[in-house]
């Protein structure tokens, strides 16, 4: 499992596509096509728990939710997955790709094999494959934080800051502890939405 940190914070290049209406677009498509699964109900009470203010109880939860959603419920599945997530460990996006790319032919419900692609994109500077990657992760799971973080940073890292604020906020309406994101709210802040005089 690799974290949301896996989106680093450098910037590597400016994609040259309108996102003004990114965030909304998928984030509205994606609740359209949520349908909650018995998986999903059963991660109720882990994401509530996210809400926590209590960050150590938060983390906790973040750390078991993603751990429920690698799991796919298939041994072929599982295999591929792990060797993405390793190829990704060892800086290698390229391995990572094919691994990936492999798992969502092989099981395109599965939301951690198109999330794994996007990091692995997103690591090669390729932002315009990454964020595909990333709306087809919210379809399947709309509460996939790690992902609405990866959206959020590559709107960032192509300086849309509007886009990227109301992403991280997102973030924060539905995981309040996570620390990246707050960093971010706070660094835009005054970009967004100015100073008072």
């Amino acid at each position: 499992m690799c974290p949301a940190s896996s989106y680093p914070d450098n910037t590597m290049g400016i994609l040259a596509v309108d996102l003004k209406p990114a965030v909304g677009a998928i984030f509205l498509s994606c609740a359209a096509a949520f349908t909650a699964s018995a998986d999903e109900a059963s991660l109720d009470s882990l994401y509530q728990t996210l809400k926590s203010p209590e960050k150590a109880e938060a983390q906790k939860a973040a750390r078991e939710i993603e751990l429920e959603w690698s799991k796919s419920g298939s041994a072929s599945a599982n295999l591929l997955f792990k060797r993405g997530e390793k190829a990704l460990t060892e800086e290698e996006p390229n391995q990572a790709i094919e691994h990936f790319t492999a798992l969502t032919d092989h099981a395109p419900q599965f939301a951690e094999g198109w999330h794994g692609r996007a990091r692995a994109f997103f690591m090669l500077g390729e932002y315009g494959l990454a964020l595909n990657d990333i709306k087809q992760t919210l379809a399947l799971n709309p509460r996939h934080f790690d992902a609405i973080y990866g959206l959020a940073a590559i709107l960032e890292q192509i300086d849309k800051p509007e886009e990227a604020y109301d992403a991280y906020k997102i973030l924060l309406n539905l995981y309040p502890a996570h620390e990246k994101a707050l960093e971010a709210v706070s660094r835009l802040e005054r970009r967004v939405n100015g100073t008072n005089l």
